[in-house]
């Protein structure tokens, strides 16, 4: 499905914690209807406490509170947050509730990885920030560095639609039944700005590529640059295509990747691809000031996007996922100088010769996480038809 851009937003970029949160507060002061959160993480710590106590004082004042964490990312929420929470009057559910440590299902893989929050209809918030304290690390990776977007405007309506709909799927999978929904809250749709966005989400059911057809479709109109800063990056054929094409029509492009990674199968497994990324003339460059999690892209200077997907297949082929993707000049501009700034003041680009000089014990550590990552992916039951051996970007072999 192509993206629906709808003009007349208002848009502001978030730099992580440190912008996200305040803005955040200040809206849930200031809701009167209705809030709906969702987030992977709800954390126990002075962020997590702080907005658990907006939402109640919220519920208290009479806003209707809906709050939907996954069962995995969340699953100590259950215990931190709930009794106090539901005694203020808000309601909270489990997407997909962790069933043991060690009891694997294929589907224990498809969680709730979006971060959004819908205030009154009239502000939202979408980006890769979940609820916890930038400094909810260890000390070496402090602070976590990341984007969120604070929305107004018509692309308002998608954003509540889809927020409204999750809690409707996911109360209905928890209670087998209808949860009584309080009258809808029309958005406000009016124009207050003159930016131009549009909100993907990725499913298992009608959006399942929205995500990924947004970024192929912007990356083969590319023209001058192409930038992407993103946590996890382990793409399939069709996006590893797409780059390599628009590298070799004479398109700078650049990516922006983990240099401290709290995955390290994930990390090791995205290594693989430097070689052949290098070699098509694309620049990589390992974030190592402290713990990279954006998930953001610009392309050209005027198309850019923040979510929660990040380019791997636990995002774009199995998790539940929410993006903003804009056509906006100033917005991409701002997100683009951000990134730049990061990649100049606490970044390493990596050189071939970085590749060459590894050892053949550690390539083969890399070609061992990407083949069980694959497997992984295969378990879930997508490795047959979307994870084929030639349907990827192939890795160099470990004695090369």
């Amino acid at each position: 499905m192509a993206a629906d851009f709808v003009a007349g937003n208002r848009l502001t970029l978030l730099e992580s914690g440190r912008e996200y949160f305040p803005a955040l507060l200040a809206a849930l002061a200031g809701a009167e209807r209705e809030i709906y959160l969702e987030s992977y993480i709800f954390a126990d710590d002075p962020v997590g406490h702080e907005v658990a106590s907006a939402l109640c004082a919220a519920a208290r004042r009479g806003v209707i509170v809906n709050v939907t964490v996954d069962g995995f990312g969340a699953r100590n929420f259950a215990e931190d947050f709930r009794p106090r929470l539901a005694e203020a009057g808000v309601r909270s559910l489990f997407y997909r509730p962790e069933i043991g440590r060690f009891h694997f299902q294929r589907h224990r893989l498809r969680r709730l990885h979006r971060k959004l929050v819908v205030i009154d209809g009239r502000i939202a918030f979408v980006g890769g920030i979940n609820i916890v304290d930038d400094d909810n690390a260890p000390e070496e990776m402090r602070p976590r560095y990341d984007y969120a977007v604070r929305i107004e405007g018509p692309v308002l309506a998608q954003v509540h639609h889809a927020a409204r709909r999750m809690w409707e799927i996911v109360t209905w999978v928890n209670f087998r039944r209808r949860f009584r929904l309080a009258p809808i809250v029309k958005p406000c749709c009016e124009a207050v700005g003159d930016q131009r966005a549009a909100f993907l989400i990725r499913d298992n059911i009608r959006h399942r590529n929205d995500i990924l057809h947004a970024y192929i479709d912007a990356i083969d109109a590319a023209v001058d640059e192409i930038l992407i800063a993103n946590a996890y990056f382990l793409p399939g054929i069709r996006f590893g295509r797409a780059i390599f094409a628009a590298a070799r029509r004479g398109v700078r492009v650049t990516v922006l990747l983990q240099g401290k990674s709290d995955h390290p199968l994930l990390h090791y497994a995205t290594q693989t691809l430097y070689a052949t990324g290098l070699k098509a003339g694309i620049r990589i460059f390992e974030y190592e000031k402290s713990f990279l999690h954006a998930k953001v892209a610009v392309i050209d200077g005027k198309w850019a996007t923040v979510g929660s997907s990040n380019i791997d297949p636990f995002s774009l082929l199995l998790a539940k996922e929410a993006n903003l993707v804009v056509h906006d000049r100033r917005f991409a501009g701002e997100l683009r100088a951000s990134l730049y700034t990061a990649m100049q003041d606490g970044s390493r680009e990596m050189l071939a010769e970085d590749i060459l000089r590894q050892p053949w014990p550690s390539r083969l550590l890399r070609w061992l996480s990407y083949g069980i990552v694959r497997l992984l992916v295969g378990i879930a039951g997508y490795g047959d038809r979307h994870w084929r051996a030639e349907d990827r970007v192939k890795p160099p072999s470990p004695e090369r």
